[in-house]
């Protein structure tokens, strides 16, 4: 699974790609029925093959209030750009599912480049979910969007241990180590996860913008000065 560029952003932020009747409400942990399990199931295969409005009308018919059921629609609203996105997220904060809750609130505030509230939601869904590749990821990406390097680097590093086979994090990894000139460390990574050319062309573009942002940002702060 791929996320979005700084929507997110100038990284790749995990399971970014971001109804109805009661958004907002506290979400519910009671089990599904089996039958509503096979449709839990199968509007998760829709949303895998991008059939995200299939997905959601089969979610529709699904109890509203379920804690599984909003955060597949959270997901799915939050993919179409919605804003149905944000109340159903915080409907799960509280629940079984509120580390899921606070992930989905840092990768909206990521994506709309809030990145120190981001980094709020992220540290606190990584604290309930410590063992979660997807929001350790996304925290390094927050931080190197901060400049907290040494952060960021921790963050993917534990991200990449945890979830070997998904290569999301490395490619995070190798923009940080490119973005600080470490070529030779970026080079053993890329060949130890077996990125693509196109993860490392990707890679190589995203610490370039990460390059021109913060030298923009110091040439502001020389004028201010």
């Amino acid at each position: 699974m791929k996320a979005v560029i700084v929507v997110c952003g100038l990284l790749m932020l995990g399971g970014c790609a971001t109804g109805g009747g009661g958004l907002g409400m506290g979400a519910s942990c009671t089990k599904l029925s089996n039958d509503q399990e096979l449709s839990l199931s199968l509007a998760d295969n829709m949303a895998k093959e991008g059939k995200l409005h299939a997905s959601l009308a089969n979610l529709q018919s699904l109890p509203e209030r379920s804690a599984q059921v909003q955060l597949r629609k959270a997901r799915i609203y939050r993919q179409l750009g919605r804003n149905e996105a944000e109340p159903l997220y915080n409907g799960l904060l509280g629940s079984c599912l509120a580390a899921e809750g606070e992930h989905g609130l840092g990768q909206l505030a990521a994506g709309r480049g809030d990145n120190a509230l981001a980094a709020t939601h992220l540290e606190r869904a990584a604290q309930m979910a410590p063992t979660n590749d997807k929001i350790r990821n996304d925290l390094g990406v927050v931080y190197l969007n901060q400049r907290r390097i040494n952060e960021a680097r921790f963050e993917f590093l534990t991200a990449l241990e945890l979830k070997q086979e998904d290569t999301l994090a490395a490619e995070n990894l190798v923009t940080l180590l490119i973005y600080q000139d470490q070529w030779k460390q970026a080079s053993e990574l890329v060949s130890r996860t077996g990125l693509t050319s196109e993860q490392v062309s990707n890679a190589q573009s995203r610490a370039q913008a990460l390059k021109a942002q913060a030298k923009a940002a110091s040439n502001q702060v020389a004028v201010v000065k």
